[in-house]
């Protein structure tokens, strides 16, 4: 810097005081001064200039006081104007700097205020508000390490801040840090006791951790408090609903209403109550009118689609899913949603596809994990399903649901053992988790582990107690009850297709069609034992009156029987993998009269593509022994033997009787001429041979100790069995054995193509039939191939199959009413051979003479039942029971 001699200072001091530049003058005086103390020339002028002034750093008490008056009264555009002009005037005023950031955050204009508390703290460092401020903006932000960090600033500065310690408070829950949360919350209480906001949020957090009693008792702490707070009502209903205190929940939801009555929150969380409730419609509307007051509420969207989903309005389920995934892309939960009802549509493409989109977003989603395992098992994608319920599993090892799925597919892989072991551990989780029991049970019936016998009765008595509906056809071989067997189907119909009302029956046609377009459809359109029975019917169907379409909805098998079906029909459609608004569709394209639902409730079903109606009149037909119970399907097809007056209450359908029996036989079956003997079987040249080749899930200890008396009371007899697994096998030796009979005498039969299978029959002697669920294609079997079977008429209609069909081929003296006559009519067979070689003769010639395989004759009858069927819906009428001939 160039030095300036004192009379150049003098000077230069003059000019600057002369252009007002004060304080610049004021320093070249002070300097001289300070070189030359008794200068009189700069004491005279430096007096001249005045004392120094200092510059106000904030603006008056009254326009600070203006300043928080509009932020007050919530005019933040107003503030916000006043404030930036303050912040001219008064550059280094915090107050200024963090009223203006306030304003600025309330009208949403986030990175202003941001830069506003930045601003304000670096003027005063040490000011709590600020702090708290700036935490509170980046909370908002979604940086919430940033937030922390600034409320324990805040802290630091000022220990006492509540305020502060309930915010960090809100961090830790959001991170998932409980403990701390609650500390923080109980910290806040602490310096501020009558803090409502805290003790809201302390209940949340409780609630978060299960402990419901005192999150209930936190959040009504809030509202002795402050009895306005709607907000903690909320959280008290949301405590209450875990508590399974619905009704009290929705009690709490609504004093949320009256308080706030445009709360989107509150018509939500309403609206999951209902739904839990059963109340669909209630649940649906309090949805829509949250939706109403916020209509980018993605989280409603959602949950209306859940509510739409049971309703069974699927495609509006589907609609509001992808609503939700409009408005939040990356919404895992609606992802999965979306999944469920696309898999229930039967789009399993496109659920897959949802549900590892939800996994893609959140990849530790054990729910996506278990549901992508079901929709792959349905696609039959067996080991790809494994994975995923192992993930889950990993995941969320205490998953009762996933680990009952895993049972699921290990049963369609073979592995019963393991299949029951993953249904136990499902049970040792959730101790009343009914479908997973009724499937273990199942599987150990396949297994014939005899032990799940134990205390059945009142197992299937409590399970009928249960809210899960179990499928129907698990319990048929659990016990003889005709009234329990509607009661199951009615409570799967009802829980599983749900309908807001019945899909309307189309008008009938002004002029009756010549021909009837009636609709088989069906999973077993291949080697399949119904196929074996019906195929025969469906090739000489009058094609003058009829005009027949199978729709094959299973396996794509490229067998003989499939061949067969295809050539035999007038139409044979592949549905398989189609949606259910798409085989609907191809239904009324096709114009079918009548609809035959040939599966029921069995394996591969799909029973909701009956919901809304694939022709005006719908039919239970052969697969399903028993009634659905659902109110759209209109008739089930009988005889007057399996199902008797006494029993005809426990059927929700109309009943066409058919005359002779209601089942269907092939009097073309072909039988192997092939010359084998029973030593080739594994079987005795000599001695009485016993068969039952009926499922090993339908042998009871009741069937088998019958059977274990009757070898030890017929020396040299044996029993001849259905090799259906490993296990099977093994526990029914065991269980021959602890009976006193030589494991040796059970022989298990390997399963050969059908036309071996019936030549072998010739080898036994007599059949014995279960009695809960009979033989049905096995006792045709028997009779076509000239074997007698020996049954026991039971009381629903899976335990009078067998009567129906000896009764149709002429031979009701083999038809018991008791375990004893049972017992004694097979023994006095197997011991007078004469007799039982006249009534092998008298059945070889019944079947050429009698009903059972006269295919034309039960030909006839069926179409008559239909015809009769359609005859009452064109004149306008109810579906009524039916007696053909």
């Amino acid at each position: 810097m160039v030095e300036l001699t004192l009379a150049q200072a003098l000077e230069r001091a003059g000019q600057l005081a002369a252009s007002g530049k004060t304080s610049e003058a004021r320093a070249i005086y002070t300097a001289i001064l300070k070189a030359v103390p008794d200068h009189k020339v700069a004491k005279k002028a430096l007096a001249e200039l005045g004392p120094k002034q200092p510059q106000a750093v904030n603006p008056s008490k009254v326009d600070q006081e203006a300043l928080i008056a509009l932020f007050n009264q919530g005019q933040f555009t107003q503030a916000v104007a006043q404030a930036e002009a303050m912040a001219q005037s008064f550059p280094k005023s915090f107050f200024v700097w963090n009223l203006l950031a306030a304003a600025q955050a309330s009208l949403g204009e986030t990175e202003k205020a941001l830069e506003g508390f930045r601003k304000t703290i670096e003027l005063n460092p040490n000011y709590a508000d600020g702090h708290s401020n700036l935490g509170a903006m980046l909370v908002r932000q979604g940086k919430l390490a940033e937030a922390a960090a600034s409320f324990k600033r805040t802290l630091e500065i000022k220990p006492d801040y509540a305020e502060a310690y309930n915010n960090l408070g809100n961090i830790l829950k959001g991170q998932g840090k409980l403990d701390e949360a609650l500390e923080s919350y109980k910290r806040a209480l602490e310096i501020k006791p009558n803090y409502p906001v805290a003790y809201n949020n302390l209940g949340n957090a409780l609630k978060d951790q299960g402990k419901l009693d005192e999150a209930v008792a936190s959040c009504k702490r809030a509202l002795e408090i402050k009895p306005d707070f709607a907000e903690a009502y909320i959280n008290l209903g949301n405590a209450l609903k875990e508590q399974g205190k619905l009704d009290e929940a929705v009690a709490s939801y609504k004093q949320a209403l009256e308080i706030k009555p445009d709360y989107p929150v509150a018509y939500n969380n309403l609206g999951t109550v209902l739904t839990k409730q059963g109340k669909l419609d209630e649940a649906v509307a309090s949805y829509k009118r949250a939706l109403e007051i916020k209509p980018d509420y993605a989280e409603a969207h959602n949950n209306l689609g859940t509510a739409l989903t049971e309703q069974g309005k699927l495609d509006e389920a589907v609609a509001s899913y992808k609503r939700a995934l409009e408005i939040k892309p990356d919404y895992p939960v609606a992802y999965n949603n979306l999944g469920t009802v696309l898999t229930k549509q039967g789009k399993l493409d496109e659920a897959v596809a949802s549900y590892k989109r939800a996994l893609e977003i959140k990849p530790d989603y054990a729910e996506a994990h278990n549901n992508l395992g079901a929709a792959l098992t349905e696609q039959g994608k067996l080991d790809e399903a494994v994975a995923s319920y192992k993930r889950a599993l990993e995941i969320k090892p205490d998953y009762a649901e996933a680990h009952n799925n895993f049972g699921t597919v290990l049963t369609k892989q073979g592995k019963l053992d393991e299949a029951v072991a993953s249904c136990k551990r499902a049970l040792e989780i959730k101790p009343d988790y009914a479908v997973a029991e009724a499937q273990m049970r199942h599987q150990q019936q396949h297994m014939c582990d005899f032990t799940l016998y134990t205390g059945l009765k009142e197992v299937a008595q409590r399970l009928d107690t249960s809210d899960e509906a179990i499928p129907p056809f698990i319990q048929l071989s659990w016990q003889d009850n005709a009234a329990a067997q509607l009661h199951r189907s009615q409570r799967f119909a009802k829980t599983n297709y749900p309908t807001a009302s019945p899909a309307p029956i189309a008008k009938p046609p002004t002029v009756r069609p010549e021909r009837l377009r009636v609709g088989y459809f069906s999973a077993d359109f291949h080697n399949f034992p119904g196929m074996y029975l019906m195929a025969r019917m469906l090739e000489i169907h009058n094609r003058n009156a009829f005009e027949i379409f199978a729709y094959s909805y299973g396996p794509q098998k490229n067998d003989e029987m499939r061949r067969r079906i295809r050539d035999g029909v007038d139409h044979f459609v592949d549905i398989a993998g189609q949606t259910d608004q798409s085989i609907q569709s191809q239904a009324k394209s096709d114009k079918i009269d009548i609809a035959i639902h040939r599966n029921g409730y069995t394996t591969s079903s799909r029973t909701e593509i009956f919901v809304n109606r694939l022709a005006p009149i719908q039919i239970s037909y052969l697969g399903y022994p028993g009634s659905l119970g659902a109110e759209f399907i209109d008739y089930i097809v009988a005889d007057p033997i399996v199902v008797p007056a006494e029993q005809r209450q426990f059927y929700s359908e109309r009943i066409i009787y058919l005359p002779d029996t209601y089942q269907p036989t092939d009097n073309t079956r072909q039988i192997a001429s092939i010359n084998t003997k029973r030593a080739e079987f594994g079987l005795p040249e000599k001695g009485v041979v016993f068969c039952c080749f009926n499922n090993s899930f339908k042998i009871s200890p009741h069937e088998f100790d019958i059977w274990m008396r009757l070898l030890s009371k017929v020396g040299g007899s044996v029993l001849w069995l259905l090799d259906g697994n490993e296990w099977a096998a093994k526990n029914l030796r065991l269980e021959a054995e602890n009976r006193g009979i030589n494991p040796d005498r059970l022989v298990f039969a390997k399963r050969l193509p059908q036309v071996e299978h019936l030549a072998r029959h010739k080898h036994i002697d007599l059949f014995l039939d279960t009695f809960n669920y009979n033989a049905h294609t096995t006792a045709s079997d028997a009779l076509w191939a000239g074997l007698p079977v020996v049954t026991k008429a039971g009381e629903q209609f899976s335990a009078r199959v067998a009567a129906s069909v000896l009764d149709a081929v002429g031979l009701p003296e083999l038809i018991t009413a008791s375990e004893d006559e049972y017992e004694q009519l097979a023994f006095e067979l197997a011991t007078k051979p004469r007799k039982l070689k006249t009534l092998k003769r008298k059945l070889a010639k019944n079947i050429a003479s009698q009903p059972l395989f006269d295919t034309e004759r039960y030909t006839r009858n069926f179409e008559a039942g239909l015809q009769k069927a359609y005859n009452l819906y064109f004149e306008g009428k109810r579906p009524e029971d039916i007696w053909v001939g």
